[in-house]
């Protein structure tokens, strides 16, 4: 099944630093390929891949699950940490959710985390239904496009499987028993305004994380699909400058052999 356009992976060998993107459920690499050539524009070494089942139409990512959309982010982060000499993880929506479970399993290997909107749980009765209801109904309408930009446009599935969404409920309370073992440096950015992930999620992330270098910036102008939105630069800035900060030592050092 062909891509769709924009949904490609994106690569860049960089610098000795690395950073790993993980895009969102049933979106793809185009809502977050701004912030990696960013990123790559400064001398990283970036890595944006397409999660399985994701950019092509939403009944491919029906026989998909977590734990495939989780095994190619280990493999792309296990790949960068033999290029480079530290590796950070950021995240959008779902995509921040992998993020966690890396940093859950990887300890110390992950030099730090940046997370957009991150979702760790359900909120509306419609997803806390969706265990019964995915045996009634394959799919509804999608979540993309939550955007306040106007003309914003994200590549995504116009509709997601149920059966895709019960197995990201699993994926939460994976991640949410987890979260005391997250200890890595961590940046939250969250919109002020988010018809996706409600800030509860933030919250709850926040309050249970053990990690000590702990930042929160509220963006004010975007609505869940931030790097995409009136923020995206203050996203990259700030991004940016915490690897910066973390990795000075190794962007000295130059590039690995």
């Amino acid at each position: 099944m062909p891509l769709m356009p924009g949904a490609e992976p994106y690569r860049h060998d960089g610098g000795a630093t690395g950073v790993l993107l993980c895009h969102g459920f049933t979106g793809s690499p185009q809502s977050l390929r701004p912030w990696a050539e960013y990123l790559a524009g400064r001398g990283l070494t970036v890595s944006l891949p397409l999660l399985p089942g994701h950019g092509t139409r939403w009944q491919d990512m029906r026989p998909t699950g977590w734990p495939d959309w989780y095994a190619e982010v280990d493999r792309e982060f296990r790949a960068l940490s033999k290029r480079c000499d530290q590796v950070f993880v950021f995240g959008l929506s779902m995509g921040g959710t992998l993020a966690l479970r890396l940093a859950q399993k990887h300890g110390a290997a992950v030099r730090g985390l940046v997370l957009v909107n991150p979702s760790v749980k359900a909120d509306s009765w419609q997803l806390k239904a969706v265990p019964l209801v995915r045996h009634l109904v394959p799919s509804v309408p999608g979540i993309v496009r939550d955007i306040a930009r106007e003309g914003g446009t994200e590549v995504g599935y116009e509709r997601a499987p149920l059966d895709a969404v019960h197995s990201l409920r699993g994926l939460w309370q994976v991640v949410r028993r987890g979260l005391p073992q997250v200890t890595q440096p961590l940046l939250l950015l969250r919109s002020r305004v988010d018809h996706v992930v409600h800030p509860s999620n933030g919250e709850l992330l926040l309050s249970r994380v053990s990690s000590t270098d702990v930042a929160e910036v509220v963006l004010e102008r975007s609505y869940h699909v931030a790097t995409l939105d009136h923020d995206a630069e203050l996203v990259f800035e700030k991004s940016h400058a915490f690897v910066r900060r973390l990795s000075a030592p190794a962007e000295e050092g130059g590039a690995r052999g």
